[in-house]
Parts: C-alpha cells; structure tokens; sequence
C-alpha cells in the first residue's frame, strides 16, 4: 500500500527510531465473534474472515469501516504482508501500540504471544514463525469492560453512552507495525537528567547474543556534538554518564530538546542505530510548591480525554493530537491531565516539542480494586506503561488511579494504592506521584480534591483555611487525612455550556446552566481567580477542554470547534495567565 493511504503513517514510537520499519495500518479482514468461539472454529488458521476493517480505528469508530457500537465479547483480524528483500537473515519484531483488552497472536497460524491490558504497547520477536514470500498475521481480541476485571477508563459499561461514560473502543486501536533488528540490538533505554551537575544518565537494555560489543552515546543540541560516551557491554544491561557541554533547560513554553544517538558495535562494525530525544529538567516538591527547574511554576491544567468524534480513542491525524495541545496553549493553559486513557506516545511527543506539561493517568475505572486480584491486573500494565513513556520530559507526575471508590458495600483495598504507589516511586523516584486523584488517599506526595461547586465565594471559603493554618478541606475526612503536602484542585469547573443545543435532552454538564456568554466568563474567572489566589494552592486542572459526546463543559465542541468568540477566548487566556500567589511570593 502506497505510505500516503495508509492510515496514521507516521513512525509510532518517536523516542526510539529505526530506519528500517513497515506500517501494517490500512484494510485488514475483520470478523465479530460474539460467542467467544472463534478458536474452536480454527479462525486463527482460516485464509479468510468474514469482514474488513480499517486499522487502527477500533470497529466502534466510523472511521474503522464498520461502526458496530454494541458489545463485541471477541474481535479477530488477518492481513497479509511481504517482507522485504534487505530483511532476510535479520530478527523481525512485530509491534502493537495498544489493543483493548486480552490479544492472541498468530504468524501464519502459529502462536507468537498473548498480552493482557488494553492500553500498553507490546512486541513479539516473529522470525522463526515467517515463510518466504507471503506471510499471515492473525490477532483475536477480547474485551469485557462490564467484567470488573480490567481498566476500561470512560468506556460506557451500559450499551448507551452517557454522562460521563462514552462510546467503548475494542480490539485494535493504535499503530501495528514491524521493524527488522541486527542479532544484538537495543531494546529499550531510560535516560535521568541532572541539571545540577550537567550530565545524564542513560540505562540501557539489550536483547540478543553479546559478545564483544560495545556502544557509544551521542548528544547533539541544534545540530552541534554536546555529548559523547563510549562503554563495554558486558551483560543485558549497562548505565552510562555523559557529561553535557551545554546546557538548556527544557520547561514549559521553553521546550528545549537534545537529540540522541545510540549505536550499538560488535568489534569496528556497527550492528544497531537509534536515535531519539530527550530533555533536561527537574520536577519536586518544595513546601506548598511543585518545582520545575528549581522554580514554583503553578499548573494551570486542563482535563483532556483523548476522544475523537469519528476515531474514538483514536486521533485520526497526528496533526489532530498537535492541534489539542495548541488548542490548550491557545487558551493560556501550560499542561493537561490526561484523563482515565493512557495516551499513545504521539500525543507525549507534541507535548515534548510544545513545552506542555502532562500528568499521566492509568484508566482504572471499571477495575473493581477492593481485593488483591487488582492489583494483580493493574500493575502489570501499569508498569509496562512507565517502561515506555519514562523519557518524555513533559510527563511531570503520575497518577496510577482517578477516583477510586467502594464496590458494592466493599472498600478499597488500601493496600492496592499503597503497592502501586510505592512500586511507581521505586521505578521513578524523579517525579511525584497522586496515588488517586480526587479519591481516597493513602499515600500521596500531591494532596489533591475534586471540586465542582460553582459558587467562587463559598469555593474561596472552603479554601481559606489553607492560607490561615486552619483545617483543611479532605473529600474523605473519615478515611484520609491531609499531611501538609502541594495542594491541587484537579477537577473545577466542568461548566454546562451548549448555547447551540439547550434542549438536548442527554447533554450534561456540571452545575446550572449559565443562562449567556457573560454570565459563563463570570463564573469562570470568579473560580479560576479564587485559586490563583490561594497561596497554598499549587495547581489547578479545570473540566474540560471540549466536549465529548453528551458531556458539553469543553471550552471547544466536540468536534474542536470554538463555542466562543475570540474576545471571550482571549479573557479566558488572561485570566489563566494571571500570575499565581505561589509564584507572586517566590519573585518576591
């Protein structure tokens, strides 16, 4: 297929380039297996299904082709691929972005893998299962978000979308793609900035036979050799220290990136070249403060949900996931957090380049966490995901779980959050973690609410205490207790606003509808403001930056279309541009 018809044709994985890849995107056979029983009817060796479909668009989506929105227990798919010529005698690695929820994998009907987890990216090393000339891969899905028993993030449970809950996505929704890779090969990287002492440090894996191999790491800042180091390679894994020649501190608004090379030797040959990014700056906590760089930066933030009226969970351009993040800059937002949906690595990279900060959130609703076998579903993949998207220099805290709650008269099990909490910092000791964002706190390096009143004096009320040393507001004063950490109120606002559809009986939004324009910038400044205002208050997330299907408090439709005109966008850019108490008493 010509590249410029395949459907999301750019490289998927931005951090970690290979010259040599093929996108697998575009028509595949497709066949609905509502009775769970394709195995025993031998799908996985058939020559054909019974359908097609549009890859990577999830078979909800119109953009798939197919627009089923009903459950679908099981989904299969089957397309044919040639490998080319200059890719024999090399290891062939087949990669899945993400597919929602349990997948099969079969390579000319013989079983390479199975994963679990509906949002991490996965591969299979699928040499020894390739013939020559053409060859089949075949992948079965299985999905089941009314189980209980795995993430499904805003996924409706109920056939209807509403409320808060939307159109589900099964099967297949990211880029599937291959790449050839030498015998010995990097298989992944981790790189920690130390802005302090000007150097990096890079942790770096291998995958194959290594025998007298050594690597060399190369750092270049506008084209220019700023960092070089060589070492041996004596075992699967190896740490590197390069020393920095210059300096440039990646912050938001100032999104200042390196560029990396990695070549991996056996003896004077070169076996493996990737090249990626990165970015240097730091991110703690201080005080009442999360410090980037050394400095309190208030996080103006706004909720973003990554859906998309014709893809769902799937943007249908990389301009598309551009564009959002442009769309919130535009509005005098610094960052989102990136809500229930893990995010595909495109959108992390435009945040890279933009200067745009993100919390990365697991889609742990509909996981019922009250016994351990949650955590045995949720670490897994929780981990699989801070493998692949550690680098990027926007994501500046994780958040594992949003609003957790009790099920069915159980509580959670605390020592869910605890695990989880404790694993993350393990792994990723370099930024802040909320162990459940407006849930039940067990242990959290953010204190962060949920709020949705829409009154600005009884919201300034509730939080004048934090500046007075008074007690504070808890969601759960029963069951959590605040420790004096940062404090964030990371859902506000979520005003009900669709002047075009008053009436339509399924739009919901937070709170009474504001009866003009005025009255909803008046509404919004007064809430903004108040938490501007508080000299304890850290950061703010407000709901959300467009709408998404019956849920109309975006500043944007659906389809990202203004609902305001550009005077009243550019009062709403000003006030959250406004500089913050806590960074009024740091310039002081």
């Amino acid at each position: 297929m010509n590249n410029l018809l395949i459907p999301r044709p750019e490289y998927p994985r931005p951090q970690m380039v290979r010259e040599e890849w093929m996108n697998l995107n575009g028509e595949w056979q497709f066949e609905m297996d509502c009775g769970m029983s394709g195995k025993e009817r031998g799908l996985f060796e058939s020559s054909c299904l019974s359908g097609s479909i549009i890859v990577p668009f999830c078979p909800e989506s119109k953009l798939s082709g197919v627009g089923n929105k009903d459950f679908m227990p099981a989904v299969w798919y089957k397309r044919e691929f040639t490998l080319p010529d200059h890719w024999r005698n090399q290891r062939i690695l087949l990669h899945f972005g993400a597919v929602d929820y349990e997948t099969e994998v079969w390579i000319n009907g013989k079983a390479v893998g199975s994963h679990r987890g509906g949002y991490s990216s996965f591969s299979y090393e699928i040499t020894d299962a390739l013939g020559m000339g053409i060859n089949q891969v075949t992948v079965c899905a299985k999905d089941d978000v009314r189980s209980g028993l795995q993430p499904g993030g805003k996924q409706s449970a109920t056939y209807h979308s509403q409320g808060c809950s939307y159109t589900r996505t099964t099967g297949i929704w990211q880029t599937v793609w291959m790449e050839c890779v030498p015998q010995s090969y990097v298989s992944s990287y981790k790189v920690v900035s130390d802005i302090e002492n000007g150097h990096i440090q890079i942790d770096l894996d291998m995958a194959g036979k290594l025998e007298n191999q050594s690597v060399q790491i190369e750092a270049y800042f506008d084209n220019k050799l700023v960092g070089c180091q060589t070492g041996v390679i004596k075992c699967s894994h190896t740490r590197l220290l390069v020393a920095l020649s210059q300096i440039h501190l990646w912050e938001p608004g100032s999104p200042n990136l390196y560029d990396l090379k990695i070549s991996l030797f056996a003896g004077n040959q070169c076996q493996d070249v990737i090249e990626g990014y990165f970015g240097l700056r730091s991110v703690y906590v201080s005080g009442k403060a999360i410090m980037i760089n050394d400095k309190p930066v208030f996080q103006r933030l706004v909720l973003d949900q990554g859906f998309y009226p014709d893809g769902i969970y799937t943007a249908p351009t990389d301009d598309d996931l551009r564009k959002d993040i442009e769309m919130s800059l535009a509005l005098g937002f610094n960052g989102a957090r990136l809500h229930e949906k893990v995010f595909e690595p495109r959108f992390l990279y435009w945040a890279d380049q933009l200067g745009y900060l993100v919390w990365e959130e697991h889609a742990n609703w509909k996981l019922d966490i009250t016994t351990a076998e949650g955590l045995e579903i949720f670490l897994p993949e929780w981990l699989e995901i801070m493998d692949r998207d550690m680098n990027h220099p926007s994501i500046i805290g994780w958040c594992p779980f949003n609003e957790t709650w009790d099920v069915d008269g159980k509580k959670q099990n605390n020592e869910v959050l605890r695990i989880v909490y404790q694993v993350t910092k393990k792994l990723d000791p370099t930024r802040p973690v909320i162990d459940a964002s407006g849930g039940i706190h067990v242990v959290t390096d953010i204190f962060d609410v949920h709020d949705y009143d829409q009154n600005p004096v009884t919201l300034s009320a509730r939080y004048d205490a934090l500046n007075h040393g008074g007690e504070v507001y808890v969601m759960f004063p029963e069951r959590e207790r605040y420790g004096g950490q940062p404090y964030f109120v990371s859902e506000y606002g979520g005003i009900w606003w669709n002047p075009s559809q008053r009436e339509e009986a399924s739009a919901w939004g937070y709170g009474e509808r504001p009866r003009n324009e005025a009255e909803f910038l008046e509404r919004y400044i007064g809430l903004t403001t108040v938490l501007l205002n508080n000299r304890s208050i850290c950061a703010f997330c407000y709901t959300q930056l467009y709408d998404v299907e019956q849920e109309v408090n975006g500043f944007y439709a659906y389809d990202r279309t203004p609902k305001f005109d550009s005077v009243t966008m550019l009062r709403i850019k000003s006030v959250n541009e406004s500089l913050a108490a806590i960074e009024k008493e740091w310039a002081i």
